[in-house]
């Protein structure tokens, strides 16, 4: 959730600093701070944006070649000043991604060692912790910062990525990595460290990915790496196909209004290893797909939030199409419950960043349970949830700076479309005819998406009447109850109003008691086998004099009248109509957030990459 940026140049580091944080800034953040070398140890930290720790820094007028830079998000303690990195010991200063678990035990450790702390962070005890392993109170004494590190990490428990400076060894940055993201660049004006690559893309697209357990040390020569063994080691070098340009804003107004018109595109660019005839061939997944998928009898699907929606979409694509059973679990759920494991079953883990703690950590789970058979579908190819998995598949979505995510779900449904087609071929339940037609429906989604996007001047008409709301119900059926469910959780994210999301044959059973005239009710209404059952839910609402907004096919029969307001989708398009769907409730949730005056690409309290528990 939080940034971390740092360089060693043969030029002053703090443009690249301030310029990396602020390319950071769409994770989610409360306060932003710097530290260089230059002379001795200069810090420099604020609440608030970026901006406002650059107004620090040029009124401060500070400057070096060495440098670590971070942006908060609140964990442990408020957002202050003193809760900012980087947190300092002595000379020494460092910044930290992820959450040290065992903080409370280190904390009175280090009391007794004599230091004083001056945050409520877990972070700070990694500070004395290092320096009271480089100063020798927690024995022999080592050689430099970087064995300092290597003698602290194993001191902690739980996620971190780390980046260490000191004032005594001017020319060296040290980092650390364990379940955080943490990566390492060279360029023409030196090395760079950074916890996300578009950090890094103004200076170079040569990545190199550290591991679990890596601890690297940065001179003006070069990297060195040791991994958790101590063993030295060298890891790939991979080539980012990020671009500036693709991170930032051009004609829009938020990034999410961006992304939700770049859907086609990242729908395209998806779909695009089809090819014109295509084939559907299970090595759409991995080189090992085929083999795996034979053995496959059942499919688990692991994912947090968005994503899991995703899975419960596929959920009935899986059942219906492959007739192959499938549960779908929230991770930060699964994880920490016993589960009966089956050998033959393929677990399926969802994730926009690649970096998610949850996901990742259930999948690892999963593993440790006996699944051997795992597949990640992410939008990063370099992530951890990509490396951790045997099969993957590469949503190419582009970056998704938005903290809502939009283009990154509606990519991974076609791809969960695809594995239901595969599935169901590879069981020899899917006819050459319906495999056909299916992939044509696929292929045909990015013009269909384009003709939802035509629709929002509509869709920004509805949205006026929701200025007033402070709630609202989301309503569909089968597999458009997950659209509804992020519908709801579109709308709460970036306008703050209050959503839920119900199957419709649930109203009954207790959310029909909050219908009245202002509580809106959003209703997802496709023109398929449950639409009459749907109907007669909708009357239920209007009987209780609930205002009703139609999502509807335009062949459904549903027009406006009073109590009933009807958008008009452009096509009905049958299994695959959740796509276009959720591109509409997008809009809606864009919309209504601009009435509200909301921070639509920085919604309150929220991250983008959620990497801690």
């Amino acid at each position: 959730m939080c940034g971390i940026v740092g360089a060693v140049c043969a030029r002053d580091v703090t443009p690249f600093l301030l310029t990396g944080l602020q390319t950071l800034e769409y994770r989610g953040y409360d306060s932003a701070g710097l530290a260089l070398l230059n002379g001795g140890l200069k810090r420099a930290r604020s609440v608030g944006r970026v901006a406002e720790l650059g107004a620090v820094v040029d009124r401060e007028q500070l400057q070096g070649h060495i440098g670590i830079a971070h942006t908060r998000w609140a964990t442990h303690g408020v957002p202050v000043e003193r809760n900012a990195h980087p947190h300092v010991s002595g000379n020494l200063a460092v910044v930290h991604n992820g959450i040290i678990e065992n903080h409370v035990e280190l904390r009175a450790m280090l009391s007794g060692l004599g230091y004083d702390f001056t945050s409520d962070t877990d972070t700070e005890t990694v500070a004395h912790l290092v320096e009271a392993c480089l100063s020798g109170k927690m024995g022999k004494a080592p050689s430099s910062l970087f064995e300092a590190v290597r003698a602290a990490v194993p001191h902690l428990k739980g996620a971190y990525a780390l980046a260490v400076i000191h004032a005594d060894e001017p020319d060296t940055l040290v980092v650390a990595r364990e379940g955080s993201p943490l990566m390492l660049g060279q360029g023409e004006a030196g090395f760079y460290a950074a916890s996300d690559a578009s950090a890094l893309i103004s200076e170079t697209r040569q990545l190199m990915y550290l591991e679990n357990g890596d601890v690297a040390q940065l001179t003006g020569d070069g990297f060195t790496i040791r991994d958790a063994e101590g063993q030295s080691v060298t890891r790939p070098v991979a080539t980012s196909t990020l671009t500036a340009d693709a991170v930032q804003l051009g004609e829009y107004k938020h990034y999410m209004q961006k992304e939700i018109f770049e859907q086609p595109q990242a729908l395209g660019n998806t779909l695009e290893m089809l090819g014109g005839a295509g084939t559907l061939q299970a090595g759409l997944f991995g080189a090992d797909a085929a083999r795996m998928f034979e053995e496959v009898d059942s499919v688990l699907i692991l994912a947090c939030g968005t994503s899991s929606y995703a899975g419960m979409v596929a959920r009935y694509w899986i059942e219906a199409i492959a007739g192959v059973p499938c549960n779908v679990e929230i991770a930060s759920e699964y994880r920490y419950r016993k589960s009966v494991a089956r050998e033959s079953q393929l677990v399926v883990a969802i994730s926009q960043s690649g970096e998610t703690a949850d996901t990742i950590a259930a999948l690892q789970y999963a593993k440790s349970l006996g699944h051997r058979y795992t597949l990640a579908i992410c939008n990063v190819p370099e992530s951890s949830i990509v490396r951790e998995a045997a099969l993957r598949f590469i949503t190419r979505a582009g970056p998704e700076i938005g903290v809502a995510s939009t283009k990154a779900f509606t990519t991974q449904l076609p791809t969960l479309f695809l594995l239901a087609l595969v599935l169901a071929k590879g069981r020899g339940v899917l006819s050459a005819e319906d495999g056909a037609a299916y992939l044509d429906e696929t292929r045909h989604l990015p013009v269909a998406v384009e003709k939802v996007l035509a629709l929002e001047p509509a869709i920004r008409d509805l949205a006026q009447q929701f200025g007033s709301k402070h709630h609202a119900l989301f309503l569909g059926r089968g597999r458009h109850y997950p659209i509804a469910l992020e519908g709801a959780l579109k709308l709460k994210e970036i306008s703050y109003i209050h959503a839920e999301a119900y199957p419709a044959g649930e109203l009954k059973h207790g959310p029909l008691a909050l219908v009245d005239a202002e509580m809106p009710v959003v209703v997802v209404a496709p023109n398929d086998e449950l639409l009459e059952k749907l109907k007669a839910n909708m009357e239920e609402v209007r009987a209780r004099g609930g205002e009703l907004f139609v999502f509807a096919d335009g062949d459904s029969q549903i027009v406006s009248e009073p109590g009933i307001q009807v958008l008009k989708m452009p096509e009905h398009y049958g299994i695959l109509s959740p796509v276009l769907h959720v591109v509409a409730l997008q809009l809606l949730a864009y919309q209504v957030a601009l009435v509200k005056g909301t921070d639509v690409d920085k919604p309150r309290n929220l991250a983008k990459s959620v990497t801690v528990e």
